[in-house]
């Protein structure tokens, strides 16, 4: 609900020491605001530690232009920036748009309705969509692919392209999400991101088309190095996001005729990672040991990687609670998986004597294949069943009444 007196949207334009674009820019996108743009909206310059002519041309920009306003932070930071002026506003979407303009401004529209209506909570502009256009310098292009690949590795994120200035999210998702953003620089918005898509929020993507700013002074190397300390603490992060999923969080629907294909998909490819594992395990340890001792470490091992990948890519169980007692049910059907490979190896061992390597590989093979599909049904009925997200039952669509009412 818009409050009267105040921009629906607030556009937020961080800088420092941008003298030379600050004025041509501003004035450009109040305009395009002013002519094109269908709903109330207000800039807002943040400039953060400037020490050229910057602040006194936002000064002068605010005094002459309506609807632009400039804050001042004595520390520098596109994070702090962002934070401070977000955490402060009125309006309903909040937006952070780099000073080059560099997006095309046609892709504004497109980027605030899904959150004024409701739709969405949070939306980026996509430089790495099929349908988006972009002029960039290959150096460029090649960095932001490996950075976002590299977010997708390690923090399962699943937005395009983290690094793109120019993104929104709703005033009331901000108040949630930024006393959770620890960075105040350009790990800012990746940060954000991360913890919005963990608390089940809906990211909006809008291809946008773009051209490189070849007077951009981002530090890469630092920035490379930022950025991989806070993936680190990311990985490392165990932030309470229930208060945020259960308020505002829109859970993945599952449609029942797929999702079990595709957990049971999901827990195969686990399982044949963990059998290839198993059996190299299991060659290396057998040449200093005996062949019951070699099975029992190489299955306890592989156990432990099994239950953590499945509670993860399978089950889609997240966070630290419940850990230890999924890890401890799993090793309970890792005694009966090794019940089935033991009892194997001792039938072996009764009809051959020696029986060659190959051979022991081989049927222990088919009996951990055999064990796998129980720890499925146990994962499935029992380790799991507290916590992991249940599939939904199949209801037919309703038939059409097709009586009439005199």
């Amino acid at each position: 609900m818009q409050i009267p007196g105040h921009p629906r949207v607030e556009i937020v334009v961080p800088v420092k020491n941008e003298e030379n674009d600050l004025g041509p820019n501003i004035r450009r996108l109040r305009e395009f605001l002013d002519t094109a743009f269908p709903f109330p909206a207000e800039v807002c310059i943040a400039d953060n530690g400037s020490t050229d002519a910057t602040y006194e041309i936002g000064m002068l920009l605010a005094s002459e232009l309506p609807g632009v306003r400039i804050v001042r932070l004595e520390q520098s930071g596109r994070g702090r920036a962002l934070k401070q002026v977000w955490s402060a506003s009125a309006a309903e979407v909040l937006v952070y748009m780099d000073v080059d303009l560099s997006t095309n401004l046609n892709a504004l529209l497109p980027l605030v309705a899904p959150l004024l209506a409701g739709h969405s909570d949070v939306a980026i502009g996509t430089r790495l969509a099929k349908s988006s256009r972009v002029v960039r310098r290959p150096k460029r292009e090649f960095i932001s692919r490996s950075y976002n690949l590299l977010l997708r590795a390690t923090l399962s994120a699943h937005f395009s392209d983290a690094q793109c200035g120019f993104k929104a999210i709703r005033a009331d998702v901000a108040q949630e999400l930024l006393p959770l953003v620890e960075d105040t620089s350009w790990f800012f918005d990746t940060e954000l991101l991360v913890l919005a898509e963990k608390a089940g929020l809906r990211i909006h993507e809008v291809p946008v088309d773009w051209v490189d700013d070849l007077d951009s002074r981002v530090a890469i190397a630092k920035t490379v190095g930022e950025d991989l300390r806070g993936i680190a603490r990311l990985m490392r992060s165990r932030v309470d996001l229930e208060p945020i999923r259960q308020k505002y969080g829109r859970p993945r629907v599952l449609d029942p005729r797929t999702a079990m294909a595709a957990r049971v998909l999901r827990f195969c490819a686990v399982g044949v990672l963990s059998t290839a594992a198993y059996a190299l395990l299991y060659l290396v340890l057998r040449q200093g040991m005996p062949a019951q001792v070699a099975n029992l470490l190489s299955l306890l091992i592989t156990a432990v990687g099994n239950t953590t990948l499945n509670r993860r890519i399978t089950f889609g169980v997240r966070g630290v609670e419940g850990r230890w007692r999924h890890q401890l049910r799993g090793l309970v059907a890792f005694g009966i998986g090794w019940s089935l490979t033991a009892a194997s190896l001792w039938l072996l061992h009764t009809a051959i004597v020696a029986p060659h390597q190959a051979v022991e590989i081989t049927v222990l093979t088919i009996a951990n294949l055999a064990a796998t599909v129980v720890r499925f049904s146990l994962f499935q009925t029992w380790v799991f069943d507290d916590d992991a997200p249940t599939l939904p039952a199949f209801e037919p669509p309703a038939v059409l009444d097709q009586t009439r009412s005199n």
